[in-house]
């Protein structure tokens, strides 16, 4: 919570300025008609090999989008070190639900994969780092372990990611009332606006009446998915058990003992693999990982470290 208020929320888009003014917006084609938009920062001058090696592709969590503070503290960092950035914003966040009809969920697992495969056809030198924070950390170490993710991945780091989902809901409708009723309030207001641009194919009326997640989640599962239950379709993007069996590059998880969201136990299920490095820390929350109140986060400068070694290895 700390990490998105004054006076670091201030420092962060000060830090991330010169990031923001040199941004480029993209609209994605990730397959079978979806589009997602996403924004590139280039660097100013590219003039050795390694940056056109180099490309950073950050996802953000559950409805957070590219100018969440956590991703834009990262990119900061990371375009301060010489690194070419795309943001990329799921589906209906960031205030996209206009560009496609059907509803974001979780389990849309093959338009992330489109759209780093169109990063890749886009930057053809690249080597994609992929860096993700909570649900776009789940996401990415998905995108990873899938087929249809482009051959030359060079690594991905998940922050927080989420990883048993129905531990997850658990943790938020029993933990404190502010997680709940922040995601509540943004998931509502989201519902709000996909409803409004495209009111001939989403009522969600009797939905947002519940102010229930859990509730939530399986109206929505059953009338805009699917799913065959709510179990079926939190099970549908777990990554516990072998379910990163595949993962065709070097990846590294960052998880905090004491995230009020995704319970530390919950690493215990993942199976191991020698593409997977965890690290563990006794502190950080969820995505937050202060130990300063300016300047880049724990977590910013575990994601460049790893960037860069993913960067020497796609260098021999």
């Amino acid at each position: 919570m700390l990490s998105s208020l004054p006076p670091r929320a201030g420092s962060i888009r000060e830090r991330a300025a010169d990031l923001l003014e040199r941004a480029q917006p993209l609209i994605l084609d990730c397959g079978e008609g979806v589009r997602l938009k996403a924004y590139h920062t280039p660097l100013l001058r590219a003039r050795r090999a390694v940056d056109m090696r180099r490309l950073a592709i950050l996802l953000h969590g559950w409805e957070g989008d590219i100018d969440s503070p956590y991703v834009l503290s990262a990119a900061a960092l990371l375009h301060e070190q010489q690194w070419p950035i795309v943001r990329l914003n799921l589906r209906d966040h960031g205030d996209t639900q206009a560009l496609n009809r059907d509803l974001f969920h979780s389990c849309r697992l093959p338009e992330v994969v489109g759209a780093v495969r169109a990063l890749a056809q886009l930057f053809p030198a690249a080597r994609p780092c992929l860096g993700g924070f909570s649900l776009g950390g789940n996401f990415m170490l998905r995108v990873a372990a899938d087929p249809g993710a482009p051959d030359r991945l060079a690594g991905v780091v998940a922050v927080s990611p989420v990883l048993e989902p129905e531990i997850t809901l658990q943790a938020l409708e029993q933990g404190w009332r502010v997680y709940r009723d922040y995601f509540v309030r943004k998931w509502s207001r989201s519902l709000r606006i996909k409803q409004k641009v495209w009111p001939g194919d989403h009522d969600f009326d009797a939905v947002l009446k519940t102010r229930d997640l859990r509730q939530m989640t399986a109206d929505l599962v059953r009338t805009s998915t699917d799913f065959p239950s709510l179990d079926a379709y939190l099970a549908g993007y777990s990554i516990t058990g072998a379910r990163l069996a595949t993962l065709r590059a070097p990846a590294h998880l960052l998880a905090a003992e004491d995230d009020p969201i995704i319970p530390i136990g919950d690493l215990s299920r993942v199976a191991a693999h020698p593409n997977l490095t965890i690290t563990r820390t006794r502190h950080g929350g969820h995505c937050g990982f202060i130990d300063r109140i300016k300047g880049p986060s724990f977590a910013d400068r575990y994601l460049l470290a790893q960037f860069e070694s993913f960067d020497r290895l796609a260098a021999q």
